[in-house]
């Protein structure tokens, strides 16, 4: 834990604990640190945000430190925190900038920081960044003339992120009805995007966002009017995300919570019997619920602990091998299709389950 960044970036209320020469000097540092691993030539830096209204003036700032050093800064505009760290690692990005507080009021916002993987990026380069925030160095040097960087507008990268997730689903979502609840954040384009193209019949509620309305009173964090609307209009199966869409809790037919938990209890069973749990097992936190470990123990699937937060579960996948982790609150990780969780891959593959099984998510 640093100064500014914790185990999920910099956040904080916006313009009063995160400023725009936060994110000014966080652009001008990342400029200057992988132009100069590339002896000079310009940076690629791509850059995220969500839905409030203090993300675009985070996203100006960022964009002008980046290019004041010479390097240029990709533009996905509104897209998730997922599609940030896809579009990093397969698009020969040097790091990944996305602008959102998750699951936060509309009143906070943060800088996640990803390298060159999608992975979140390494302490020791967020101290140096954090020193240079601080004044040390007092300056950096500036691009002059066409040594100036360039802003890109990169919306193709979204574009390639939904191919990259319509092509995970194992079978069509043809005949299912489908609610979703895109917390008025980073969702609401993408994620109705992603059903559709899956030929569901998709029912989409809170996607109206005006940068205020991020996760008020909907999303992952609320799921009232997720639960009334699954019931009240027969749907099959609803999900909801939270403002970055990097987490998804679930709605069975009865309108009743399926919370992270129950959520890698049911994929880890499916992937197991489907060849697809190598290591047989499930890495979650001290956060998780005892029944979550009697109901793995049943099915044979042994289970790791780690401290709490996605970075940890991660990290304990990524060093021993293990395909499924996460977190009760939703953060579910899928290493073989992502470096960090992500509540569409969540949603596609708690659908494939459902398809392959021909059972309701009640069962």
């Amino acid at each position: 834990m640093g100064k500014y960044f914790g185990t999920d970036g910099f956040r904080g209320k916006a313009g009063k604990v995160l400023k725009a020469e936060h994110a000014f000097k966080t652009g001008q540092f990342l400029g200057w640190y992988y132009k100069k691993k590339h002896n000079g030539e310009p940076a690629k830096i791509v850059i995220g945000k969500d839905t409030r209204r203090s993300s675009y003036m985070y996203e100006n700032a960022l964009a002008a430190g980046i290019t004041s050093t010479g390097s240029d800064a990709y533009l996905l505009h509104v897209t998730t925190t997922p599609c940030v760290s896809y579009i990093t690692r397969t698009e020969g990005f040097d790091c990944g900038v996305m602008i959102s507080a998750s699951h936060n009021p509309y009143f906070d916002n943060g800088i996640k920081l990803m390298n060159n993987e999608g992975e979140k990026m390494d302490d020791d380069l967020q101290n140096e960044l954090e020193k240079f925030i601080d004044g040390e160095p007092a300056e950096l040097e500036s691009a002059v003339e066409d040594a100036i960087g360039r802003t890109i507008d990169f919306y193709t990268g979204r574009n390639r992120y939904i191919g990259y997730l319509t092509g995970l689903a194992t079978r069509s979502f043809e005949n299912y009805k489908i609610a979703l609840d895109c917390s008025n954040g980073a969702a609401w384009m993408i994620g109705p995007a992603v059903f559709n193209a899956l030929g569901a019949k998709t029912y989409v509620i809170n996607d109206a966002p005006d940068g205020l309305n991020i996760n008020m009173n909907c999303g992952s964090t609320h799921l009232e009017s997720l639960k009334a609307y699954v019931k009240e209009n027969k749907m099959d199966v609803g999900f909801a995300f939270d403002g970055d869409a990097d987490r998804c809790l679930a709605v069975d037919e009865n309108g009743d919570e399926v919370n992270g938990d129950k959520i890698m209890y049911i994929c880890s069973k499916w992937m197991k019997k489907n060849g697809l749990l190598p290591s047989n097992t499930v890495v979650t936190t001290i956060m998780s619920n005892f029944g979550l470990y009697k109901a793995l123990d049943k099915e044979g699937i042994e289970y790791e602990k780690t401290a709490v937060g996605d970075r940890y579960v991660y990290e304990n996948m990524k060093e021993f091998d293990h395909m499924i982790g996460g977190e009760q609150s939703g953060h579910v990780i899928f290493r073989k299709y992502a470096h960090t969780g992500d509540g569409l891959i969540t949603a596609i593959m708690l659908m494939s389950v459902l398809i392959d099984t021909k059972l309701p998510l009640s069962a």
